[in-house]
């Protein structure tokens, strides 16, 4: 646009004259110079209107699913956000240190050890409980 602009005869004295040359630009680029990069040749605007668009649909049916890669921390537990509030979810300290990958689907979570793909604790939300203890007994195991 810059080397387009610049070629242009005479060049424009007034923003005025450069919003007509910049709508002059646009149109150019997008309805009329076909695109190497497009199949067959189409402008921008051809390829834009061909392809489908979003409809609203039933919110009903979302889910919300998220992949993140975390550490279990010394306490043996991750952190979790969900709904603007902050979750502690007890692994087990014997874990501490192991690279992690979470699924979460709505309030389905899974924890998975990134290295083997062992699924270490599997649970469904608790909202209201900030922290998702594992339902063994404090201390270690005997």
């Amino acid at each position: 646009m810059k080397k387009w602009l610049r070629a242009q005869d005479p060049q424009p004295t007034s923003v005025a004259e450069l919003q007509t040359l910049l709508d002059r630009f646009v149109d150019e680029y997008n309805h009329r110079r076909p695109h190497r990069s497009l199949p067959h040749r189409c402008t921008p605007a051809v390829a834009y209107t061909a392809r489908p668009k979003a409809i609203p649909g039933n919110r009903n049916d979302d889910t919300h699913n998220r992949v993140r890669r975390d550490k279990i921390d010394t306490g043996g537990k991750i952190t979790l956000r969900h709904g603007g509030q902050m979750y502690s979810i007890g692994i087990g300290r014997t874990h501490t240190g192991t690279r992690v990958i979470v699924l979460s689907q709505d309030l389905e979570i899974r924890v998975i050890d990134a290295a083997t793909g062992e699924l270490l604790r599997e649970l469904i939300l608790d909202t209201s409980k900030r922290y998702q203890g594992t339902g063994r007994p404090p201390g270690p195991t005997r």
